[in-house]
């Protein structure tokens, strides 16, 4: 008889989590055991298949090409057994886990209708979404599907346009009462500017001021789109907002629009051990779905 380890459902399901959270201690918690359990796992893992599955990165942990085609499995394995508690009825293949990463606009008013609305039609289904604006990776630990803005450079992972969002300056009516209505870009620029931090930007196509509006000085600045919407409302200064976010506020008013509106676009990263399960592939089509019904609202003509 055959002495040489064979591979367990488990440890492909460890493997799973610590692909999912890029560390041992967090897929640990997430298992409910202890991080040496987890690094014995994936050592009697990789004694199984005769090769490394996770490599040690600054960003942590990270699947090698072994690794992903053994998480591939594991999550065939992961969604097969949410089907257990189904009883008689016919298995659902949409369900267990996805986990998507986008930026803080798109995962309120395009991912959250979406995901709603798919979970009616399944509802062993769950979906994590972990908000933020950065450049796509096709290894970036613990994800199904990332969501950026700007075509990605990534050889390893499908990749697909959604569609595309106006970006306009904003300011509140009573900012507008108190420091005057700018008519042209040079006036405009005469006032502070309310955006991201520009050192900590790292999406090369949202570095619009530096063109736009050269000598625009900062207001308030943040990582995040939903301050910038707030913050322009209470007159910290002008926003450059997304249309989406900024047009269901009445109190803002777009300035110079025959100026201001440039269009971005969204793209959608599928990682490529992601790409077969069903779950995964039902995600990424109701975001295609809901970008595209959502055209006249990310245009800023709604």
């Amino acid at each position: 008889m055959d002495g040489s380890p064979r591979v367990r459902a488990d440890d492909l399901l460890v493997l799973l989590a610590v692909a999912r959270t890029g560390r041992y201690t967090a897929a640990a918690e997430h298992l409910g055991v202890d991080h040496t359990t987890i690094a014995r796992r994936i050592s009697a893992l990789e004694d199984a298949l005769g090769g490394r599955v996770v490599a040690q990165t600054s960003a942590g942990w990270q699947l090698t090409d072994l690794g992903r085609h053994a998480a591939d499995t594991g999550g065939r394995v992961e969604a097969a057994m949410s089907q257990l508690a189904v009883g008689d009825a016919a298995p659902d293949p949409v369900a267990g886990v996805v986990r998507l990463s986008a930026t803080d606009g798109f995962s309120a008013y395009i991912a959250a209708p979406a995901i709603a609305l798919l979970r009616e039609a399944h509802p062993r289904l769950s979906v994590e979404v972990v908000t933020a604006t950065r450049r796509g990776a096709a290894h970036r630990p613990g994800l199904d599907l990332e969501v950026v803005v700007g075509k990605p450079q990534t050889a390893r992972a499908h990749a697909v346009e959604l569609g595309e969002y106006t970006l306009g300056m904003y300011a509140s009516r009573d900012y507008l009462a108190r420091h005057g209505l700018p008519t042209t870009a040079d006036e405009l620029q005469e006032h502070r500017l309310v955006y991201f931090v520009d050192s900590m930007l790292q999406v090369e196509a949202l570095d619009l001021p530096r063109r736009l509006v050269p000598r625009m000085q900062d207001g308030l600045t943040s990582t995040n789109v939903f301050v910038h919407v707030e913050a322009t409302r209470a007159g910290a200064g002008v926003g450059l907002l997304p249309c989406f976010a900024a047009d269901r506020h009445d109190d803002l008013v777009r300035l110079l629009p025959d100026v201001f509106a440039e269009r971005l676009p969204y793209w959608m990263i599928v990682r490529a051990e992601s790409m077969r399960l069903p779950a995964v592939t039902a995600v990424a089509d109701a975001l295609r779905a809901q970008t595209a019904a959502s055209a006249t609202l990310l245009a800023g003509r709604g």
